[in-house]
């Protein structure tokens, strides 16, 4: 599937079975990202497929 990354602004093809998996395999800590597939939020237990055009984004906090 289609992986885009905000934080590096980089695209990458990668196989997963669900964004838990995907999260591990670009060694991303899931507390500090949000997952977008197909201009939808998902959760980790989400399943993927290889149709299916991933957007990760950074978290962002500040005071």
């Amino acid at each position: 599937m289609k992986v885009y990354l905000e934080r590096t602004n980089e695209s990458k093809e990668i196989k997963a079975s669900n964004v838990s998996e995907l999260l591990k395999k670009l060694s991303l800590n899931p507390a500090t990202v949000l997952v977008i597939k197909n201009n939808t939020l998902v959760t980790e237990t989400e399943k993927l497929n290889e149709k299916d055009e991933i957007k990760i984004i950074s978290v962002v906090s500040g005071g």
